[in-house]
C-alpha cells in the first residue's frame, strides 16, 4: 500500500484501488484534488495496472463534496485556481483510457457525486446511502463538467429534474434514473468494482480505450468549448451575496 496524505493506493489483481482518505467526509479541497489527480495519473501511466477503482477509506462518506469551510475563506484568485484544477481533474477522470469504477460505500454528495459521475461505472452500497447534486441549494450552479456528463448519462429531462431539485437520491431511485449501475451489500461494493475494472480491459485494453474514446470524444469537445466561460460564471455566482449567505449557513451546519 502506498500512503499519501489524502489518498491511499492499493493493488489487487492488477487493479489500482484509490481510497479517498480525508477524514470521514473526504471533503474536496486543493490538497485532495492534487493528491487524487497525482494518484490517477500515476496509475493510468503504469503498464502493470489494468484498471482503477475510486472508493473511500470509510463506509459513511464517499465524499461530502467541496470543502466549503476551506474554500469559502479563499479569495477569488485562489478559488479560481482550485476550481480550474478540480475541473481539469474531472476531465482527466472522464477521459482516462483505463477503466475507472466508482465503489460508493457512503454518501456521494455534490462534488462527491461529480467524482462518481466521471467514472465509467458506479456501484453503490445498499441502504440509506445518498447521492445527488444539491448545488442549487447553496446558490451556485452544478459545475459544467458534471452538468454535461449527467445530461449525457441519463438524458436532458431527467438531468434537469435532478439538478433543479437539488435533492438527494437513495440507491434504488438513483439506479432507476441511470445514475448508478449496481446496488450491492456494502462488503461487495469494492470487490465487485475491482472485478469490473479488471474485466473491462482483460481481453483488450487497447479495444476498451478506443471504445471509451469514441464514447467521450464529443462530450469532451462540448465541455472544453465552453468550460472557461462557465468557470467564470460559477466563480461569479460563488462570490455573489446570495451564495455567500447560503454558504455561511451551510458552514454553520458542517
Amino acid at each position: 500500500m502506498m500512503n499519501e496524505e489524502f489518498v491511499t493506493i492499493e493493488r489487487q489483481n492488477q487493479v489500482a484501488i484509490l481510497k479517498l482518505n480525508q477524514g470521514v467526509t473526504n471533503a474536496i479541497n486543493g490538497d485532495l484534488v492534487h493528491a487524487l489527480d497525482s494518484a490517477l495519473m500515476s496509475q493510468a501511466e503504469d503498464p502493470e495496472v489494468l484498471g482503477m477503482v475510486l472508493t473511500s477509506s470509510n463506509n459513511k462518506f464517499f465524499s461530502i463534496g467541496l470543502d466549503i469551510p476551506n474554500l469559502f475563506a479563499l479569495g477569488e484568485k485562489d478559488f479560481r485556481s482550485f476550481y480550474q484544477s478540480f475541473n481539469q481533474m474531472c476531465l482527466g477522470m472522464l477521459t482516462t483510457s483505463k477503466p475507472l469504477v466508482a465503489g460508493i460505500t457512503g454518501h456521494a454528495i455534490a462534488g462527491g457525486c461529480i467524482l462518481s459521475l466521471c467514472c465509467d461505472y458506479r456501484f453503490i452500497s445498499k441502504g440509506r446511502k445518498l447521492i445527488g447534486l444539491n448545488e442549487i441549494k447553496l446558490g451556485v450552479p452544478v459545475p459544467y463538467v458534471a452538468d454535461c456528463v449527467l445530461r449525457k448519462l441519463i438524458g436532458h429531462r431527467l438531468a434537469r429534474d435532478v439538478m433543479d431539485s437539488g435533492g438527494f437520491l437513495e440507491p434504488e431511485e438513483a439506479q432507476r434514473l441511470g445514475m448508478v449501475d449496481r446496488i450491492l451489500p456494502v462488503g461487495e461494493v469494492v470487490p465487485q468494482s475491482i472485478d469490473k475494472a479488471r474485466e473491462l480491459s482483460l481481453d483488450s485494453m487497447e479495444a476498451f480505450a478506443l471504445i471509451k474514446s469514441s464514447r467521450v470524444h464529443a462530450l469532451k469537445r462540448e465541455i472544453t468549448a465552453q468550460l472557461a466561460e462557465r468557470e467564470d460564471a460559477f466563480i461569479k455566482c460563488w462570490f455573489s451575496d446570495d451564495a455567500r449567505v447560503r454558504l455561511k449557513d451551510a458552514i454553520s451546519k458542517y
